[in-house]
């Protein structure tokens, strides 16, 4: 049993969660307000060609409390730029490739692409910073943003956009596992590979003074972060700075799913939940957000 009384007592630790996909519809952007208006929600990722984005840039000048990142779109989405000066990244309707496989193995090995792909990235955080919102850090739709080539393209971006938060995710396996074994060969390949990705990340990070959260839950239990699981996770977290992510999202006719149906709702509910708020102020956890945690 964690001795909560001996952890607030002993140090100081902060939680942020944070909402994804910001942007990509307004029922994405109504349960984001939500949570945070109403719930534990400090931070979102907003994708910048989602096709709510001007609706989310709106909100987010009305709630000045909310950060907001940007959620780099490189699979499954929009780019910026059009289709003629990136060929070699989207379709003719510019649109990125559904596969995050196909589109890392692209980057990694075709040499126009890479072009192709720095430019972009500039475009996507080109076009947050006319949205006069203040960028509160940088993760990326399906984590393509791991991908070292695109880790690479950021940190050379870094100082010209001031990113000082990338995010890096980063959980433990055993944990994930004990609370909810579904997903098994899924959930053990992504902590393979992304475990991997975590370490370069960490070592680039570092060497280039960009922040990172200890700790980054969300990636191995993606579309059922509920109630019950944050409830049972809360409680094991070793780490003093983390960040907690999921697709809060209510379901509007005629809009895009950011996630399978009914998933949406049921991080939304987490979000809102007395019990998550009461086992985070149990467990020592400050609610924060980037901007904050890094002054």
């Amino acid at each position: 049993m964690v001795n909560t009384e001996e952890i607030s007592r002993s140090r100081r630790r902060f939680v942020i969660i944070n909402g994804d996909d910001f942007g990509n519809s307004s029922g994405v952007n109504q349960a984001i307000i939500k949570a945070h208006e109403q719930g534990v929600l400090t931070s979102t990722s907003l994708m910048i060609t989602g096709e709510a984005a001007q609706e989310a840039i709106a909100l987010a000048r009305t709630h000045p409390n909310l950060a907001v990142g940007l959620h780099l779109v490189l699979v499954c989405g929009r780019a910026v730029l059009p289709p003629d000066q990136i060929p070699h990244l989207v379709d003719s309707k510019g649109n990125f490739p559904d596969s995050a496989l196909l589109a890392g193995l692209r980057y990694q090995f075709h040499p126009a692409a890479r072009e192709e792909l720095r430019r972009e990235i500039c475009a996507q955080l080109t076009k947050f910073r006319e949205s006069a919102l203040s960028l509160s850090h940088v993760d990326g739709h399906l984590h393509l943003h791991m991908h070292p080539v695109v880790l690479g393209i950021l940190v050379e971006l870094a100082q010209e956009f001031d990113i000082q938060v990338i995010r890096l995710p980063s959980e433990e396996l055993g944990m994930t596992l004990k609370l909810d074994r579904r997903g098994l060969l899924n959930k053990l390949i992504w902590s393979g590979v992304f475990g991997r990705l975590r370490r370069y990340g960490e070592g680039l990070l570092t060497s280039q003074g960009i922040s990172f959260a200890q700790r980054v839950y969300g990636l191995l239990q993606t579309g059922n972060m509920t109630e019950e699981y944050l409830l049972g996770l809360i409680p094991q977290i070793r780490a003093d700075l983390v960040e907690i992510y999921s697709h809060p999202a209510l379901v509007n006719i005629g809009e895009p799913l950011n996630d399978s149906l009914g998933a949406g709702e049921a991080e939304l509910a987490a979000l809102l939940s007395k019990q998550v708020q009461d086992v985070l102020i149990a467990n020592g956890f400050e609610l924060t957000n980037y901007v904050k945690a890094s002054h």
